[in-house]
């Protein structure tokens, strides 16, 4: 534990000291209640298997827990997915590449849940043409939901419900092998402690990078929902919960303002957390694709979440570092050396990084309701 982690700590616990004598321990020790209902699904699955599938894919990983996914159900066997504008992130994410790699890991959930119950999937992506250079109106997938007795079903289904992001500072004591590192990535990886050496730089350079850049960062003092009711309210972006933070929270100390203000102690102390974290990496996988069009991004997300299930289901933790890899000016150095480390080549794109290790349990993020997804 580093010594701005102690200085954490003990803020919260004096602040939760004198919330327990004002008769507050209460607040400091409630946990969102409905913006984690939809973790716990209802036995009992819908009917209708497009619902079933839906109620799962909500579940998926995306872009500071934006959830932008809009679903238009047509007639009794198929669906249109277009993005909610309203949610992308402009500033961190100028092209909306990350936000389609989001639409990825909602449509393979979706798929992995749908042959759950022997229904084939049908994705036609971007049936409209692929949006350049933004997203707009225009649908990311159409999809259609047919029957097939001969699906197998997934076995990664049984990780849907227990896949969360983990942001804790990942145990150094446990490495990862690389028969482990391979099976999760399906691809690029390394465990290599050199390589790693030679990359942990770049993470850490490119994640104090964009919070010190005055509107990357604002972008995500925004979305931060500090403490329980912040985080029933709206059920999105970065959720803020646990004992420590809703002392804080309620005592005044985890605001929009302090946590912008980068000469004051909440800022200088989310940037020496945010260091540690980012350095904490026993193993990396990586996803390059061919090329950066939509297609590439959507596969992208697709490779992704599949890791991630992969991951969860063997107990490990895993958490995208890819600050990295966007595209907004101040970046561009942290971007350029991170392709050369590795290994893409010509027109080769890094769409996803990633660190895998062991790490105390992580909690869910918040999700919206099933039922604010369907537009009309």
């Amino acid at each position: 534990m580093t010594m701005s982690r102690r200085r954490m700590i003990l803020s919260a616990g004096g602040a939760a000291l004198a919330l327990a004598c004002a008769g507050g321990v209460w607040r400091v020790t409630r946990r969102p209640k409905t913006a984690l209902a939809p973790w716990t699904l209802d036995p009992t699955p819908p009917a209708d298997v497009r619902l079933d599938a839906f109620r799962h894919a909500i579940l998926a990983p995306n872009p500071h827990n934006r959830q932008p996914w809009l679903i238009r159900l047509v007639g009794t066997d198929a669906a249109i997915i277009r993005c909610d504008l309203d949610r992308r992130l402009p500033q961190t994410d100028p092209f909306d590449r990350q936000i389609t790699i989001g639409f990825g890991t909602f449509l393979e959930t979706a798929r992995i849940a749908a042959a759950q119950r022997g229904v084939r999937m049908d994705i036609t992506p971007f049936p409209e043409g692929e949006p350049a250079p933004r997203l707009d109106q225009r649908p990311v997938a159409a999809l259609r939901f047919v029957p097939d007795a001969s699906l197998i079903p997934d076995p990664l289904f049984a990780a849907i419900t227990r896949r969360h992001t983990n942001r804790e500072v990942y145990d150094a004591g446990r490495p990862v092998s690389a028969r482990i590192a391979a099976h999760i990535s399906d691809g690029d990886f390394t465990v290599d402690p050199r390589r790693i050496a030679a990359i942990r730089p770049i993470t850490v350079g490119a994640i104090t990078t964009e919070t010190r850049t005055p509107r990357t960062h604002g972008e995500t003092v925004r979305l931060i929902r500090a403490g329980h009711a912040a985080v029933d309210a709206n059920p999105d972006g970065i959720a803020l919960t646990g004992p420590m933070m809703e002392a804080l929270s309620v005592a005044g100390q985890l605001d929009p303002a302090s946590l912008a203000d980068p000469t004051g102690t909440s800022f200088q102390t989310a940037i020496e957390m945010l260091r540690e974290t980012y350095g904490s990496i026993p193993a990396l996988i990586w996803i390059t694709t061919p090329g950066n069009s939509r297609l590439d991004q959507l596969d992208a997300g697709r490779r992704y979440v599949r890791a991630h299930l992969r991951a969860t289901a063997l107990g490990m933790a895993m958490h995208p570092m890819s600050q990295a890899l966007q595209e907004y000016p101040e970046i561009a150095p942290a971007f350029a050396a991170i392709h050369r480390q590795l290994g893409a080549r010509a027109n080769e794109r890094v769409q996803m990084l990633a660190r895998i290790g062991y790490a105390p349990a992580a909690t869910p993020a918040p999700r919206w309701p099933l039922d604010t997804h369907f537009a009309p």
